[in-house]
């Protein structure tokens, strides 16, 4: 997948402007970003659902905003929530998704992966909003997809299901599923993502692996420890392991109360959108909505 100098604008406000991005086969990738930094109309161009004012895109070889029905067949999409199957049960959803696919994988078997099987023959307006993230999971992998867009994936998810769905996941990464995930979850991008991008006001901020974002990796390490009186003590190093050493050989041995911690994902995340939200509240209109309201 490729993205060169995307742009797309609402009337006066760009909610995309200019974006670079290049995502690798069988990687999974993490888009994150405040509300209103451009995670939805970027993926929805991607997805080929909606149409940019700018850039070039390449998705599976194909550009989404000409692409036809065999290109939408390799590509799986995961929303942030599905209507008008209340009616119907789990099993019934999925074997109907099924029908339109080339290569779909086996509904019992998508059945149990995503944690439905007590549920399969409940109708879907009993099921749990959590239960129901499950089938909308289940429909996006349903048809053995090449490329996986999940938006909010695990939204709902009890920490057992969310845990069980990154499983899931790495599952289909192994067996080279390239995936897009958009995730408000820092921990959820740092579990599973082999590279993670941030974006604000339409602009990527940093790109890089979970580990090394923003510098994370070469960051100044805190070290917190206790004296003999068990007062606490805190430190920031370069060398923290120097510290440490000097700290054990002062005291003959065991340090009480000593951590040792670098920024984590979250900490620099937030460092990294801060200067786009200083200015007020974030904007929380969503480009549907902005597209609603022309």
């Amino acid at each position: 997948m490729r993205v060169t100098g995307l742009r797309k604008t609402y009337g006066a406000r760009a909610a995309v402007d200019g974006l670079d991005l290049v995502i690798e086969p069988g990687e999974v990738f993490a888009l994150l970003g405040p509300n209103g930094a451009g995670k939805t109309t970027t993926v929805e161009v991607l997805e080929g659902f909606r149409e940019r004012d700018a850039g070039e895109v390449s998705v599976l070889g194909e550009d989404p905003q000409t692409a036809g029905l065999a290109w939408r067949n390799r590509i799986g999409i995961v929303l942030q929530s599905s209507t008008g199957l209340d009616l119907i049960t789990p099993r019934e959803a999925l074997r109907s998704t099924a029908k339109v696919y080339r290569d779909p994988r086996d509904v019992e078997e998508v059945i149990a992966a995503v944690g439905l099987t007590e549920k399969a023959d409940d109708r879907v307006g009993k099921l749990s909003g959590g239960q129901r993230r499950r089938l909308d999971v289940g429909l996006g992998i349903i048809g053995r997809p090449e490329l996986l867009f999940l938006d909010e994936p695990t939204t709902g998810f009890d920490p057992q299901a969310r845990r069980d769905f990154w499983e899931l996941i790495r599952g289909l990464k192994q067996g080279g599923t390239t995936i897009l995930l958009t995730t408000h979850y820092l921990d959820e991008a740092e579990h599973l993502a082999d590279r993670v991008g941030v974006i604000a006001a339409g602009r990527m901020l940093a790109l890089d692996s979970p580990a090394n974002l923003g510098g994370r990796a070469s960051s100044q390490a805190t070290v917190t420890w206790e004296d003999e009186s068990g007062t606490r003590h805190t430190e920031r190093t370069s060398s923290p392991t120097q510290l440490v050493t000097r700290l054990a050989r002062d005291r003959g041995g065991e340090v009480p109360g000593l951590t040792v911690t670098r920024p984590s994902l979250e900490d620099t995340y937030l460092s990294l959108i801060a200067p786009h939200l200083a200015g007020g509240e974030p904007d929380h209109a969503t480009a549907r909505e902005l597209e609603d309201a022309k």
